[in-house]
């Protein structure tokens, strides 16, 4: 195994795609769908065949209030029989639409909340072994609720949705404890708390461009297709 030396600045993943020798879809679900791709791993060297999901990424959303309450939802999740407490999140599926303007339609639907101030805290890769999926996180300040006459009417899952406000730091105590295991929660409130103590100076511009987004890094940051009908978002 090489070992290098490493400064902190060079501290950064870099997009490096192998030269792909076949691709096939091998599933095609509502969302995501699964691909089998033969690849070299450098040029004359072993190939390879990996099966992977290819997914649109999702944002989600930290909602710090003026008391360093995070703003937490408990919804049913299916895959792993679990009422889970989470924080806002949705995929990027409506084409056109900037990850931020997501996240901010996703606070709303999601929280019936509405922010001031919205900066990016961290970006992660769920699991980049077997899935595309990107993640964004945002930080969401300056709170206020949709007006009840405006807001989301919820279905499926989030008709279930519970809502409450924890502080910062009894979120991160239940996180290190094991007791909440949602990655956007886990992820959200480590970020949020190292951010914090760094005085925020670590936020990004909502905007900020995301080279680690497969489809977005080429597209200036905007959706390019929609995947779910409106009526069944």
């Amino acid at each position: 195994m090489e070992f290098v030396e490493l400064a902190a600045q060079e501290l950064a993943d870099a997009v490096d795609p192998r030269r792909v020798l076949s691709s096939e879809r091998v599933y095609e679900g509502r969302i995501w769908d699964v691909q089998s791709e033969e690849f070299e791993l450098s040029d004359g060297g072993p190939r390879m065949t990996r099966d992977f999901i290819t997914h649109p990424g999702a944002v989600t959303v930290v909602a710090l209030d003026d008391q360093d309450r995070m703003h937490l939802i408990r919804q049913y999740r299916h895959p792993v029989g679990m009422t889970m407490w989470e924080i806002p999140a949705g995929i990027l599926d409506v084409a056109g639409e900037r990850p931020e303007v997501t996240a901010r339609r996703e606070l709303a639907e999601e929280a019936d909340l509405e922010a001031e101030d919205l900066q990016i805290l961290a970006d992660f890769d769920n699991s980049p072994g077997s899935s595309a999926e990107a993640i964004r996180v945002f930080l969401a300040r300056g709170l206020s609720e949709v007006p009840e006459g405006e807001r989301h009417e919820r279905s499926d899952e989030e008709s279930e949705i519970v809502s409450a406000r924890v502080p910062l730091d009894d979120v991160v105590a239940a996180v290190l404890d094991g007791r909440v295991t949602s990655p956007n929660l886990v992820v959200g409130a480590l970020a949020a708390h190292a951010a914090r103590a760094a005085g925020w100076s670590t936020l990004r511009d909502p905007s900020a461009a995301w080279p680690a987004h497969p489809q977005l890094r080429h597209s200036g940051g905007v959706v390019t297709r929609s995947i779910v009908p409106p009526d069944q978002r």
